[in-house]
This record gives structure tokens, C-alpha cells and sequence, in this order.
């Protein structure tokens, strides 16, 4: 079904674009390599599948990194005379291949930051490709505006950095617009990558918020793609995730994702919250890896923070205009502290509030008035708009009232520079400061402490590195809403928006012993220069293989429409039940067992009503009065219920509370199966479960005969969740001494006599059904959570104890695709409803004696 929430993204996906108009058409790269078989061009993006058996004649592994925006420079040479092209060293994703296998091709994906004409766009690519491999991906401006100003920079960015557009002047309403602009350049980068792919062999790896639906893209032609993502901003909380008309589309595109890459342990939480609470997923942790069942394939989830490149920033410290620009600086604030801030012009780096905590720190320590200066390096801005020109306003208004109010002949307590520096010329500033500060309000990473610990140490053979003559020593104030923070254990944290205590803060860092300073400086040199992006870079793709290690060997398909659209593995050996098969079978046997689950099998969960309707009754009937069946209803349900519910089928054997009651058919006594008849522990068990009930709302107690349960599933999913496993150990603990097991479920915490499964239902039944001479050729059993999985497991035991014949008809199913021992699925109750009435039109219905053994 097409999501609500938007409803014409079926259009989208297939490249209808009817408010922006079509896309130009323009000559395709030649491809670089090759998929067996034939590429067809994208104008109509089918979801078709290139999941070929076949080898690839290309046995080595590549990597294919997608960018927003190329690492390249582009610069129109004089008299409009071509193009020159230039690595852009700055760009920290052109050294992540660093940390890659030596003999593995790298190849870039992505827009250049130039305007190049329609004419010129073969030329350039074919240029871009030989000389830098790298593939441009130019959009149309009318797309661009939208995609790049409009949608990433009016709405994720500024959502995903906590500001809300709470009036149309405040960052903007929804525009829907803007988002099919998104979507119509993401399907642009996806058909750049299509066009050189070899999905056999290539890794994808895409990055940031730019690019968050385009693994849907090419996951729709590419089942077995191996794909991973990384965000380099924050992920907000669900609360605030949530507003986004367009949140579901976004979660389910990340899916089809192998890996997801966060910098912190909370963005990643945020995410999987997300997940849970918008989707139903939750996640498990095996063996420190951390992954989400989503049809499944596991997706999994990387928390790692980029780091530096060492290498460019220590040979920019040996240059020696930038040893030059040292001596200057030291020499212009000779006997002067400096604190230092190197932030982008963006209303979330805080800058205004480092300059009122500067303001407070002179103001209340007095001794530093004449001594103490903040220098404040501002990077251009590259996002527009009234927010951002307020700001500007009000950090040019307390640069003056600061310098007016505290500044003296020869010295002006704040320096605030508002031109681009080279990075040779920040080293500089670095070098020579005594503290750095960043008071970001939130921010995705921000490297700016990492690069300037690395300035601070210096590197051997600099006659003018920091302080050469004695230990190296730095200190940090730094943000705790960044992405850096939990990395610098040594750093002092603060709330930016708490200005005396950053003031105090600013106070104690240039105030500290300097031998205290230095084993602060030496803890963080030694965690910046082991986790360099090379590490990074190296750790993503190591995770990546492990995650896709077993893409070629599962079983995949596409199922689903526009962003609705996702890829199901399943092992070989798990296949889906086919009717025909299942009924080709049954029509042949003699001697036929049939277990049924109710809730969840033949009665939806989500059912309010519980009663089975008519056609179910109708069934079920069917299938008891054919001579040949022994048919059971097995349920954790009270006996009363189910024998109202199932009183018109009179032939019908039904396990009650995992099988603690039993009967044959309507004319026989329940039978207690239980081994002990004491229920005194219940008089623990149900306080204890109150006490959770009062303590979550939207739980509730179920009493049974012979079992009590706790249910949460209309409590929150995290809370919920949480107090579950809070109780199951709480009830270990308190009925240790007593004859029952604790287990959890779908949504349940449940305290039950000890013995008693459905396992030991279904082997009873084979095993009366061998005593009397009919052993059953023919099994079908069917269920759809974990108390079923007992009973898939006894038909393994009854095949190898020789109760049932290996050789004969058993179709063990579960309901739903996931793991289980059962060998075969069914999508959900309504497929078991077909299945049963294929069976029902096979069925010889006669007089007959019942079910009794």
C-alpha cells in the first residue's frame, strides 16, 4: 500500500515529475564496468532485479563513494576556455580511502560545486572520469535550488538539529515541492551509479542527509547491492523525528541500507527509537554488533566517529609560510592568553553564546581583563535566510559592546575574523592558543578539537612548533551537544546555553597547572592519532563485509511500492508454502495431523474482536469432518474462551494454556496435563506483576487457570519493553524455589506451570496417534510466535525418535518472515485463511467417529 503520507510517490520513483517538468535529456557515461547481461536505460526506473547467477568477469572489489558533492575543484579557465580540475584537499571524505585495501579502486560519485553548461557536461564528465575517477552527477537548477536550498537546508537540516518550524517564518512550513525535488535528485545520483556499477562486486557506500532515499533506488535494481550509508549530522529524538510529514518514507530508504553509520551511541538511539516506535522494529545486540530484522535481512548499525587526516594536518604544520604566520601571531599577542574558536557562520555553532561567555568570564575574573583574548574564526556560511542574518547582526553587536567595554590602548579582548583562512593559517591560530572553545548548541561531529590537539603536539623537524622547548600541553571547553564530546574525556563539558557556568568553565581551563594541561593534552593526542579517518574509513568497510557476508547465499526479492519498496532474504532452505504443493500432498495422504495457533495464525493481532468469524468456524469444520484429519486448536488461551468460541466445531481437539488443558472433541473431558496441581505461587507472582501494572501504563494482568500473564503491548514500545525485562528478572529471582517457568513473548511476560509447552502438546498427540495404529503421514503445523517454535521443534524430535516418518508429508509453518525452525512461511493470517480453505476444497467431509485417539 502506498504510504498516506504521500500520495503520489509511486510517480516519483518511476521519474514523473509533473511541477518541475522533465528532466533533460543528455548522452550516458560510458559505462566503466559492466553487469553480464544489458543495462537498460533508467527513463523509466522499473523495479527489475539484476541478480544475476552468473560470475562477473571482474573479480576484484570496488568501492563506489556517494557524495553530495565531488572532493574535486572546478575553476573555468580564463576567456570562458574550458575547465580546470583540482583534488580538494580539504574535503575529509577524499582521504577515507586511506584506511581501504591498498589494491582496491576508489571511485567518487557526485555534483560538482560549478555551474557547467549542458554542452559541456560529456566533456567534463568523460575528463572528471580519467583524470580523478570520479563521475559528476549534474541536476537541473530548476532541482537544484530545491533539493540543495530547499529541502536539505529549509527542512532535515534544521529538524535534525532540533529547530522546529513552528511558524512559517521560523524555518518554514512543510513544502511538498521541495521534497519531490529531493527525491527527483537522489533518483539523479542513482542513475550515475547504475550507470558504472558492477553489483557483484562493488561496495556502495553513500553519505549524509542528502542522500537518504537513494538506497531505495538502487536497491530496487540491485537485490544483493552491498550498500552502506553514514550520517555526518545528528539524529534527532523520536519526538522530534517524528513531525516530519515524510518520516516513514526516510526510515524505510535507510533500511535498504546493509549499514547505517552514526557518529555517537545517541544519534544511533535516536534512530533505532525511531524505528521501533514508527515501525515495530527492535533491534539486538550480538557479540558488540548491533542490528535491526527488517524482512529478513539484518541491518546493521555502526557507531564510530570520523576522525582527522593526520597526514595532511602535520605536513601543513611543516610549511614554512604557516611557521612564518607563528612567529607573527606570537608576537601580536605576546603576553596575552588566547582562546580560540573556529566555527561555520550557522545559527547552531553557538558563536554568540561563546562571546557572552567571554563577556561573563571578564566581567567576573576580573584578572583577566587586559591578559585574556578570544580570537573567533568564522568559516562563510553556506546556508541563507533571516535566521542566519539576525545572528550575524547579533555576534557584530557583541563583538563591539565586548571590545567597547573592556578594551584598552593596544589590546581588544575579542578578535573576530570573518574571512575564509587557509588551513595552513587556522594551524597557525591553533599553535599559538591555549584553550579552544566550541559552544555549538548541537552539531553532527566537528573535528575542530581534534585538529587542534594535533597542532598543539606538533611534529618533529618544526623549528617552530607549539612550545618545542618543553611538554606539549592543550585544553579544550567544549560543547556536550556535539558529536566530538564523548571522544574528549579530558575536555571540560558545558551547556552552552548556561552562560556563567561556560564562563567558569573558560575560567578553569586557562586557570589549570600546566602538568595537568599536558596529561589531558597526552590522553587525547593518543586516542586523535590512533582513530584517524583512515581508521574510520577501515572499521565502516571491515563492518560492511561482515554485514553482507551472506548476500550471495540468501535467497532475495523486491516486494513492495515506491518508498514502500524493500528486499526480502530468506535462507535456501526457508521457503514460502506453496498451496498447490501443500495440496497436492494432502489430497495423497491418509493419516493427516493438523495444529493450528489462534492468535496471530487465524486471527489477526491487531483484531480487537477475538472471536473467529464464521468462515473460519466454517473451515475448521470442513477439515474435522473429513475422516482422514485429527485436527487441534493449540493456544495459550483460557479453556473457556476457546471452548465458547469453538463450540460449534464438535470434532475439534483443542490445547488450551499451552496445552495445561486438553480435550479430543466437544464429547470429552478437558484432561490436566500439568504435574503438579499446587498454584500457591501465584500469590508471588501476581503482586509482584501489580506492581508493574501501576508502574506502566497500558499494561494489564491476565489471570488464567493455570498461568498468569502480564501484557504491555499497548504500553510505550521502549518503556514497555524495558519493565518486561525488568520483571522477568524480578520473577526469576522471587519463584526460584517454585515449580514454574517465567518466559517472554510477543508483548508478554508469562509465569506457567513447568512442563507444559506446545511442544509437549504436539508430541502427545503423535505419539497417541502411533499407539492406535494411525500414524500420521501427513503434518501441517502452523504458528506465528515463540511459544509455536516449541512445536516446530517436536516434530524434529518425533521424526528422529520415529513417532512420524521422515520420508512423509510435514509442513511446519510459521506466520511472517523471520527466523524460525520451522522450514516454511506464510505472510500473515490471510494467507493461512487461503491456505486452509485450498485444503478445506480438498477435504472429503463424512461421518466419522471424531478426533479421539
Amino acid at each position: 500500500m502506498v504510504s498516506k503520507s504521500y500520495t503520489n510517490l509511486l510517480d516519483l520513483a518511476s521519474g514523473n515529475f509533473p511541477e518541475m517538468g522533465q528532466p533533460r535529456e543528455r548522452k550516458q557515461l560510458h559505462r566503466v564496468m559492466t553487469v553480464p547481461g544489458v543495462i537498460s536505460e533508467l527513463d523509466d526506473d522499473v523495479a527489475n532485479s539484476v541478480a544475476s547467477d552468473v560470475p562477473s568477469s571482474v573479480v576484484l572489489d570496488r568501492m563506489i563513494i556517494v557524495v553530495n558533492q565531488l572532493p574535486v575543484k572546478a575553476k573555468r579557465r580564463p576567456e570562458n576556455k574550458g575547465w580546470s580540475f583540482s583534488w580538494d584537499e580539504d574535503s575529509l571524505l577524499l582521504h577515507l580511502k586511506d584506511g581501504l585495501p591498498e589494491d582496491m579502486e576508489v571511485l567518487y560519485i557526485g555534483s560538482l560545486q560549478a555551474d557547467v553548461e549542458l554542452t559541456e557536461q560529456d566533456e567534463v564528465s568523460q575528463v572528471l572520469l580519467d583524470r580523478f575517477n570520479c563521475v559528476p552527477a549534474f541536476l537541473p537548477p530548476d532541482i537544484l535550488s530545491k533539493f540543495y536550498h530547499g529541502f536539505c537546508k529549509q527542512h532535515l537540516w534544521p529538524l535534525f538539529h532540533y529547530m522546529l518550524p513552528f511558524s512559517g517564518n521560523h524555518g518554514g512550513r512543510f513544502d511538498r515541492s521541495l521534497w519531490e525535488a529531493y527525491v527527483a535528485a537522489n533518483k539523479i545520483f542513482s542513475q550515475r551509479v547504475i550507470e558504472v556499477i558492477n553489483p557483484e562486486d562493488d561496495f556502495v557506500w553513500i553519505h549524509d542527509y542528502h542522500l537518504m532515499v537513494l538506497p531505495t533506488f538502487l536497491r530496487r535494481r540491485f537485490n544483493r547491492l552491498r550498500m552502506g550509508f553514514f550520517l555526518h549530522s545528528p539524529f534527532p529524538s523520536s519526538e522530534i523525528y517524528r513531525t516530519l510529514p515524510v518520516r516513514e518514507e526516510i526510515l524505510k530508504a535507510l533500511l535498504n541500507s546493509d549499514l547505517i553509520g552514526f557518529h555517537t551511541f545517541d544519534y544511533a538511539r535516536h534512530f533505532l527509537s525511531c524505528c521501533s516506535r514508527m515501525l515495530g522494529l527492535e533491534y539486538q545486540s550480538k557479540r558488540g554488533y548491533i542490528g535491526l530484522e527488517y524482512y529478513g535481512r539484518t541491518v546493521g548499525i555502526k557507531i564510530m566517529p570520523v576522525g582527522i587526516h593526520m597526514g595532511q594536518i602535520e605536513s601543513v604544520l611543516k610549511l614554512a609560510d604557516k611557521e612564518w604566520r607563528v612567529g607573527e601571531l606570537k608576537q601580536q599577542f605576546e603576553g596575552k592568553t588566547v582562546l580560540l574558536g573556529v566555527d561555520d557562520m550557522d545559527i547552531f555553532k553557538g558563536v554568540n553564546l561563546k562571546l557572552l561567555a567571554m563577556e561573563q568570564l571578564l566581567k567576573q575574573h576580573q584578572k583577566w581583563q587586559g591578559r585574556a583574548v578570544l580570537v573567533q574564526i568564522t568559516n562563510p556560511a553556506r546556508g541563507q535566510g533571516r535566521d542566519l542574518e539576525e545572528m550575524q547582526a547579533e555576534i557584530q553587536e557583541s563583538c563591539r559592546r565586548i571590545n567597547e567595554n573592556f578594551g584598552q590602548p593596544g589590546y581588544e579582548p575579542v578578535v573576530f575574523i570573518d574571512r575564509p583562512l587557509s588551513l595552513s593559517e587556522k594551524a597557525a591560530y591553533f599553535t599559538i592558543a591555549e584553550c579552544v572553545v566550541v559552544a555549538a548548541v548541537r552539531d553532527g561531529m566537528n573535528l575542530t578539537p581534534y585538529e587542534y590537539i594535533v597542532c598543539r603536539q606538533g611534529v618533529s623537524g618544526s623549528e617552530c612548533s607549539a612550545e618545542s622547548s618543553g611538554p606539549k600541553k592543550s585544553m579544550l571547553v567544549v560543547s556536550e551537544f556535539i558529536g566530538c564530546s564523548p571522544s574528549l574525556s579530558g575536555a571540560i563539558r558545558v551547556n552552552p546555553w548556561n552562560i556563567e557556568a561556560t564562563a567558569e568553565a573558560m575560567n578553569e581551563a586557562i586557570s589549570m597547572a600546566d602538568s595537568e594541561k599536558q596529561l589531558r593534552h597526552e590522553k587525547h593526542y593518543r586516542y586523535v592519532s590512533t582513530h584517524d579517518v583512515a581508521y574510520w574509513s577501515r572499521s565502516f568497510y571491515q563492518d560492511m563485509e561482515r554485514t553482507c557476508k551472506d548476500h550471495f547465499r540468501r535467497r532475495c526479492w523486491g516486494i513492495g511500492l515506491s518508498f514502500g519498496f524493500r528486499v526480502v532474504a530468506l535462507d535456501p532452505n526457508f521457503k514460502k508454502l506453496n498451496i498447490d504443493h501443500i495440496e497436492s500432498a494432502y489430497i495423497k495422504s491418509k493419516k493427516r495431523t493438523i495444529l493450528l495457533d489462534y492468535d496471530g495464525t487465524v486471527m489477526p493481532q491487531t483484531s480487537i474482536n477475538k472471536t473467529p468469524s464464521s468462515r473460519v468456524i466454517s473451515i475448521i469444520n470442513t477439515l474435522c469432518s473429513d475422516v482422514k484429519n485429527t485436527v487441534f486448536v493449540v493456544s495459550g488461551r483460557g479453556r473457556d474462551s476457546l471452548g465458547k468460541w469453538f463450540a460449534p466445531c464438535k470434532k475439534l481437539g483443542i490445547a488450551a494454556e499451552h496445552g495445561y488443558f486438553m480435550r479430543w472433541s466437544a464429547a470429552d473431558d478437558w484432561e490436566n496435563c500439568g504435574q503438579s496441581s499446587d498454584f500457591g505461587w501465584i500469590q508471588i507472582a501476581e503482586p509482584v506483576m501489580k506492581l508493574y501494572t501501576e508502574a506502566t501504563d497500558g499494561s494489564s494482568i491476565e489471570t488464567k487457570e493455570s498461568a498468569v500473564v502480564w501484557h504491555h503491548r499497548d504500553a510505550d514500545p521502549g518503556f514497555g519493553a524495558a519493565q518486561a525485562k525488568e520483571m522477568l528478572d524480578h520473577l526469576e529471582s522471587v519463584l526460584a524455589n517454585e515449580p514454574v517457568a517465567v518466559k517472554s513473548g510477543q508483548f508478554i511476560v508469562e509465569v506457567k506451570p513447568q512442563g507444559i509447552s506446545k511442544g509437549s502438546v504436539a508430541e502427545k498427540i503423535f505419539a497417541s496417534m502411533a499407539e492406535s495404529g494411525r500414524q500420521a503421514d501427513f503434518v501441517l503445523c502452523i504458528g506465528d510466535d515463540r511459544s509455536d517454535e516449541d512445536m516446530f521443534e517436536s516434530i524434529d524430535n518425533a521424526i528422529a525418535s520415529g513417532i512420524l516418518n521422515s520420508s512423509k508429508s510435514v509442513f511446519a509453518c510459521t506466520v511472517g518472515q523471520k527466523p524460525s525452525k520451522a522450514k516454511y512461511y506464510l505472510d500473515d493470517t490471510a494467507d493461512v485463511i487461503n491456505m486452509l480453505e485450498a485444503l478445506e476444497e480438498a477435504s472429503d467431509p463424512s461421518p466419522s467417529p471424531g478426533n479421539s485417539p
